[in-house]
């Protein structure tokens, strides 16, 4: 049982920091007016991370006009402090 639980911990560890590579790569892609499939995958991968904290943010009515998007950075610290807790 440890044995699984230190391979599904390292699966999901490795997953987070695909997740938050994936990211990074979004927002240098960002940058540029690149419209293909590889962007379309990395939108299609971390957009899910992404848009409930940008959706709690619109209902709450924070961080609105800003010229940065605020909740891809608080999906990236989010993930972070997860990869950071798990034991």
């Amino acid at each position: 049982m440890e044995l699984f639980l230190v391979i599904f911990k390292n699966a999901v560890t490795l997953l987070l920091m695909f997740i938050q590579l994936t990211m990074l790569v979004r927002a240098i892609l960002s940058w540029f007016p690149i419209d293909n499939r590889f962007v379309d995958f990395v939108y299609a991968v971390t957009e899910p991370f992404i848009l409930p904290i940008r959706r709690l943010f619109e209902r709450m009515g924070w961080f609105q006009g800003l010229p940065i998007d605020i909740s891809f950075m608080v999906s990236y610290l989010l993930i972070t402090v997860v990869v950071m807790l798990l034991p």
